[in-house]
């Protein structure tokens, strides 16, 4: 599925070594200590990688950590969705080279036909394993405030719920390793302003511009047009973000007093029916989130419609079973059941 590139030497980027004293003195240098010093700033290990796309946001990222004193390796994964990105892969490579940082590169095999969910996919298991490689444990990605938005906004109009809401993790673990987003309070725009002052250049990615894509449809015309009308998609998003966040806590806090009472059988999860039944839908679903994550693995959810396929078969008392992604809900007796949907067990 992956391949490690060793692409040969291309013209380096714009920005070389001239551009990375630039980045190592005045109002650059001090602009990365800025980007780095916010109040909810979480700790960094000295060793880091970068998720480095090469485009601006990644590109601030890496260079105000190595601004910062850190070993920094840059993490490159080229999905092959554009005819040049193995030139745009070398590239990197030697600016890389130029900056001194240590860079890693490789390509998904499955190109224009992998799905935006299978690239995803295919990128952590990339970085998961040049974290055993390198012995690296901590990832970090240059996503930022206007993305955030970007990603509040899709989710609601995709009708995800409170959880879903609350957008991009500041730091998450996954596996072995941990995720983080160092600048996610900042806009792209301050990031931008301060590499051009700095001489520092970086790619563009064409496919941003791609309207057959829901992220940029949302970037490109429907923020500036809210703008336009006198209305600040970015804090009306991150405010709705904040928001789903307490409601997810309250949520969670009365999940977690369902989950205290779960149990476990041979083939999967168990709760008394009664407490199920007379707790309110939104910690039904919060619940159900939470078992499917525990036995199917994180980021197996339900989506609305099952949420609301379970509601009405929890009106009509559980009569017979309820099939979900990937796993099987169902009520014998006094209790509540969900187990993985596979044929080994019968079914109810």
């Amino acid at each position: 599925m992956i391949s490690v590139l060793q692409p040969p030497a291309l013209q380096k980027m714009d920005a070389g070594p001239d551009a990375w004293a630039h980045a190592l003195n005045g109002n650059f240098r001090n602009s990365c200590k800025r980007w780095l010093s916010a109040a909810d700033m979480p700790d960094l290990p000295e060793r880091v990688a970068v998720g480095w796309s090469g485009g601006a946001d990644s590109t601030a990222l890496l260079l105000a950590l190595k601004c910062s004193g850190r070993d920094v390796m840059a993490w490159h994964v080229d999905h092959g969705w554009r005819d040049n990105s193995a030139r745009e892969a070398a590239q990197l490579a030697e600016q890389a080279a130029a900056w001194g940082v240590a860079f890693v590169s490789a390509r998904l095999s499955a190109g224009v036909h992998a799905s935006e969910a299978q690239a995803r996919a295919g990128r952590y298991e990339q970085f998961q394993s040049w974290s055993r490689q390198f012995h690296l444990t901590t990832l970090c990605l240059g996503h930022h405030r206007d993305d955030q938005a970007e990603t509040v906004c899709m989710r609601l109009l995709q009708g995800a719920g409170a959880a879903g809401c609350r957008g991009m993790w500041r730091e998450r673990q996954i596996g072995a390793l941990r995720v983080v987003r160092p600048l996610l309070h900042l806009p792209s725009k301050t990031m931008r302003q301060a590499m051009s002052l700095a001489g520092i250049d970086w790619l563009e990615d064409s496919t941003n511009r791609d309207m057959r894509i829901w992220r940029n449809r949302i970037r490109h015309r429907l923020f500036p047009a809210m703008a336009k009308a006198g209305i600040a998609p970015d804090a009306l998003f991150l405010r709705w973000q904040r928001q789903a966040e307490s409601v997810t806590l309250r949520l969670d806090a009365a999940a977690e007093l369902l989950m205290q009472q779960l149990s476990r059988t041979e083939t999967g999860l168990c709760l008394p029916w009664a407490l199920w039944v007379n707790s309110v839908p939104p910690t039904r679903a919060r619940w159900l989130q939470k078992c499917m994550a525990q036995l199917l693995g994180d980021g197996v959810t339900p989506g609305r419609r099952h949420l609301i396929m379970v509601e009405a078969w929890t009106r009509k008392s559980g009569r017979g079973g309820l099939d979900l992604s990937r796993c099987r809900l169902y009520r014998e007796r006094d209790y509540l059941h969900l187990r993985p949907a596979t044929s080994a067990f019968g079914r109810h």
